[in-house]
């Protein structure tokens, strides 16, 4: 597990936790593949698999980057909600954008482009693209704030499931949570714990319960994919450039129906926006590698 210190080095990584935060929020988007275009993905996953053998070391790897998604999760949760709201396509297509526009690194590490791995990214994309058109789940507004020992087991693993977000990229865990009727609820109840609403403690059950079923299922998972990408680097970041174009394109298909002229426009606008604010940033970041 490879560990770079320093004040830069740890500023450098809240920032990208809390890019991973933001994309946290969107439905479609997953925090694992702003991880991946960001060039941390294989230490975050080496550092949580190492997380009891090299103790010190994951957490000054980790701490920073989780600070950094709570810190970009709190503080773009309601704009980001309200722009989702009034505005979802535009708001969409610039994240769209920002997410193909800084492919070029994961293409790079993909490598040769065999029978197989063309297979394998078509077989990702598909799967990835395919869960906008999952039925969404509607449960009773409030049943998060009533649950018994099933529902918070329940809970627990639908955490662990939504942990994909941070560790398998392209796989959405706000998509998911809307999948299975969670969404809603939970950021509700975020909400209200963050406003010190009248539920406020029964939030923070909830929450707390919903946290440690995603801190397993992130300890797991990673174990899984490093493991992965120790045998297969090639094959995996060719899977992993698939899951991002098809949930990219899963991100569009929901509030494609939404779009006048106008917002067309403006979402084009931003799309071309983003990938080439992307296609900057991800060009300083290499070369600054390179430095």
């Amino acid at each position: 597990m490879k560990e770079s210190g320093g004040a830069a080095a740890i500023f450098e990584r809240v920032i990208k936790g809390a890019a991973m935060g933001i994309a946290f929020v969107i439905p479609g988007f997953s925090g694992g593949s702003v991880a991946a275009i960001l060039g941390i993905y294989e230490e975050l996953v080496g550092a949580v698999a190492d997380l009891f053998r090299h103790f010190g070391k994951s957490v000054r790897i980790l701490l920073p980057v989780a600070l950094g998604m709570a810190l970009g999760f709190a503080a773009l949760l309601f704009p980001i909600r309200y722009a989702l709201e009034r505005f979802p396509l535009p708001t969409v297509a610039l994240f769209v954008g920002l997410a193909l526009g800084g492919l070029g690194p994961l293409g790079e590490r993909a490598g040769k482009r065999t029978f197989r791995h063309v297979l394998l990214f078509t077989l990702a994309l598909l799967f990835s693209a395919a869960f906008a058109f999952f039925p969404k789940a509607t449960p009773a507004e409030g049943f998060l704030y009533h649950l018994g020992p099933a529902g918070y087991c329940a809970l627990f693993g639908v955490g662990a499931l939504a942990s994909c977000a941070l560790v398998v990229p392209g796989i959405s865990g706000s998509m998911l949570l809307l999948i299975l009727g969670y969404y809603a609820p939970l950021s509700e109840l975020l909400t209200d714990f963050l406003l010190f609403g009248r539920e406020a403690a029964a939030s923070l059950a909830v929450l707390a319960v919903f946290g440690g079923g995603m801190l397993l299922g992130f300890f797991l998972i990673s174990h899984f994919m490093r493991a992965l990408l120790g045998r297969y680097p090639h094959a995996v970041y060719c899977a992993i450039l698939g899951l991002i174009f098809g949930s990219s394109a899963g991100a569009i298909v929901p509030v494609a129906g939404a779009g006048t002229p106008l917002m067309w426009g403006c979402a084009l606008l931003l799309f071309l926006l983003g990938m080439a604010g992307a296609w900057l940033f991800t060009r300083f970041l290499g070369r600054k590698r390179r430095g």
